[in-house]
This record gives structure tokens, sequence and C-alpha cells, in this order.
């Protein structure tokens, strides 16, 4: 697989720096200043990079329409692992996107194997947690949505086998479900375009999903009958899989233009209006017009013991309905960025960049900067030890999940609303 990357690993390292200079990934900060406020993902490093951001940011600044889409796949319980996105799709939702969620069960079913009714067991949860964090919008089901699957069957017009096995390493031995799961997930990208017409649409996404808004933005570009682009001093609309009628209208549209074998050039037009113009003149004619959907990428919450904090290695992540016996525990024997021996903590510092603990408050616990910042002094300047650092954590992260589960329990009603 390039880079290595493989979507649904469990556990896999990614050259972060290699990923973003092979497939074009910017680092966030050049499209954080059109935000009116950084969020504290952004700001701490764990959003670190984008795909066409700018555009999202513009329309939060501005007010006008975008949407926030992920998925979750249901193939086990969520954990803290799952958090980092469910907080950066509220965000979004609360300053101004239109949410959609999809419960990934068709990929869960092919490519993990779960039983649909795991599936919905496991759904049942997911959404628990994010209606708890704030989430309003919509949330599907992939085996539920008959819209999502007939625009994951179009999409599957523009995908070949030889694109997934370049980009997912599939080969003879893959199942084709796991296949067909692919081009749903397209499908689900693209479907909030589908339900509310072309707009921009932002996916946050740990960097390993990376593979999945390629072929997306891919595919979403396949789909389009038209490319505006601006050419010889004026606007040229030139064909791609247009019918004539389509063609014809577009000349139309703009009195002076000239329409040529294929395509139509507008002069004294902006590119912008003659795009708005264009999208919905597809969308008549049969067509979609989306937007290249936009991507956020957050890097991995690392487990408790190192790696990837996995719902198949229990002992790797805290539940959302972890037991505070059981949550002292995974905590107190986390893997630390300590030295060996008190003695040379106290004269070293420890490593916070290399510890599980401190990771925990920068990801979640400690949503206060100057909090964090006074955390990662101290344990720099071994002022703090890590029995010390952990006990405290741990009184942090009890007393979040205590709250979340009340918050859960309040908009319960909202699971199968």
């Amino acid at each position: 697989m390039q880079q290595g990357i493989n979507p649904w690993a469990s556990s896999q390292t990614v050259d972060v720096e290699k990923l973003f200079s092979d497939f074009g990934i910017e680092p966030i900060s050049t499209a954080t200043s059109g935000l009116p406020e950084v969020p504290s993902f952004m700001r701490r490093g764990i959003v670190v990079g984008h795909r066409d951001y700018g555009r999202i940011a513009d329309a939060i600044r501005t007010g006008s329409p975008f949407n926030v889409m992920t998925g979750f796949m249901p193939s086990g319980h969520p954990h803290l692992g799952h958090l980092m996105v469910m907080k950066e799709v509220v965000w979004h939702v609360q300053h101004g996107g239109r949410g959609y969620i999809g419960v990934a069960d068709r990929e869960a079913h092919a490519v993990r194997g779960m039983s649909w009714t795991q599936c919905r067991e496991y759904g049942r949860e997911y959404l628990a947690c994010l209606y708890a964090l704030g989430y309003e919008g919509t949330t599907y089901y992939q085996s539920e949505n008959t819209r999502l699957k007939d625009l994951a069957f179009e999409a599957a017009t523009k995908i070949n086998f030889s694109e997934l096995q370049a980009i997912y390493g599939f080969t003879q031995d893959t199942a084709l479900a796991h296949a067909m799961s692919v081009a749903t997930q397209v499908g689900d990208i693209l479907f909030p375009q589908l339900d509310c017409g072309p707009s921009p649409t932002v996916v946050p996404v740990g960097i390993d999903q990376d593979p999945h808004i390629r072929l997306t933005r891919d595919v979403a570009y396949k789909l389009r009958m038209f490319l505006v682009e601006r050419r010889d001093g004026c606007i040229s609309v030139r064909s791609k899989n247009a019918p004539e009628a389509a063609i014809e209208a577009v000349h139309r549209a703009f009195p002076g233009s000239k329409k040529y074998e294929g395509h139509v050039d507008i002069p004294g037009a902006s590119c912008e209006a003659v795009e708005e113009t264009v999208r919905a003149i597809e969308i008549e004619q049969g067509g979609f017009g989306f937007v290249l959907p936009s991507a956020t990428y957050h890097t991995f919450m690392p487990g408790l013991q190192g790696g990837k904090m996995s719902s198949s290695v229990p002992e790797s992540f805290i539940s959302f309905w972890e037991t505070e016996k059981d949550l002292k525990k995974k905590v107190m024997a986390s893997l630390t960025g300590g030295r060996m021996t008190l003695e040379e903590q106290k004269k070293l510092g420890g490593e916070p960049e290399k510890c599980s603990v401190y990771l925990l408050n920068l990801f979640h616990m400690a949503p206060d900067d100057e909090e964090l910042a006074e955390i990662c002094r101290k344990c720099r300047a071994g002022e703090m030890m890590c029995g010390t650092c952990k006990k405290e954590t741990f009184e942090r992260t009890k007393e979040y999940l205590k709250d979340l589960r009340e918050k859960m329990d309040e908009t319960a009603h909202l699971v199968d609303g």
C-alpha cells in the first residue's frame, strides 16, 4: 500500500512528513488564519494537516453554508481514541456546519465480520457519545440509507480495481464486499451534498484515512459534467461528459458567450459566478455538481501502553463506560516519559512528548492551555513525579467520564430519535 497506509489497520506507523509531501496535504497552519477562533485541537498540534480547509474557514467566517461529515465503523466499543474526531465534528456544527454522521455498518460487516446486530449495538454507543457532546444533525446507518447506496453505486462507476489495488493494496483475494464498502464510504463523504445541494464539506479524519479522501475527491471530479477554468482572457466551460443539452444550457445562460465543439467560452465573467451557474445546470441535467470535499487530519491519540489506541487491545484504551477501579488501574499502569530512577527524574526531568499520560491531558483532560503548560513545565523541570501526575490525571479523567455519562443519560432519547 502507498506509504504503508492501511485505513483498517489497528496499528501502523505513518511517516507524516513524507505523506504530506507525496500527496499534497498542507500543514493546518496554512488555513487557520481565516478562522474567527482557532480551536484547541488545532492550537495544540493535534490536527496537523488539511486539504482545502481554506474554503471551510471562509464559510465559518462569512456564515455561508458548509457541511461537516465523518463516519464511525462500529466494530467495537467507542473509547477516548474516538473522542477527538467527535469533538471536531461538534465544534464545526457549533460554528455553523450542517452535521452528518454515518455509522459504517456495511464496512464493519465486510471488513471485520461483525454481525448486523453487533453493528447496531455498537453504533448506538457511538451516537450516544456524539449527542452527549452536543452533536446536532443527520445520522444514519449505511445499510439503511437507500439514497446513500444509490450514490455509492454511481460512484462505483468511476472506480476500477486497478485504482483500488494502487490505493489500498487490494489483491485477487480481497472480498468484493470490501471493495463495495469503499464505494459506500465515497458515497458517505459526498452524501451531504446530495442531501442539501453542492457546498463545501469538511471530513475530519485520522491521518491513516487519507486514502479514502483522495479517492473521493477523484470520484467527485469524475462525476462533474464540466470543468470551469480561466483561459486566454475568458472563462472556459469545458465538457467532460456533458450531454449536448447541458452545453447548450450553459451557452444560453451567458449572453455573449461563444459555443464551440465541447466547450463554451465566456468573456467578462468571474470564475466564481460561472462555477455557480454551471453547477445549477449540471443538477438540472441530472448531474451532481459536487464540490471537492475538504479534510482535516489529526494525529493518533497513543494507547496507554504505546502504539495506537485500539478497540481490539483492551489495555490500550479507556472506554467511556470504564469503571473507576479499572480506570485507575489503567492510568496508573500506563507508559510514561519518565526516567529510569527517581534521582534521574529530578535531575533530568521527564519527556512529556513520549508520555501517554501527558498526551491524555493534551488531547482531552486539560482543556485550559495554561494548566497544560504548567503540567509540561513541571514534568520537564523534574518538579513533578510520574506517580503524582498519574493520580491527578486519573481524577481529571474520572470526572470527565462521569460528566459525559450524565449527559448521555440526558440525551439518550436522541439515539433512536
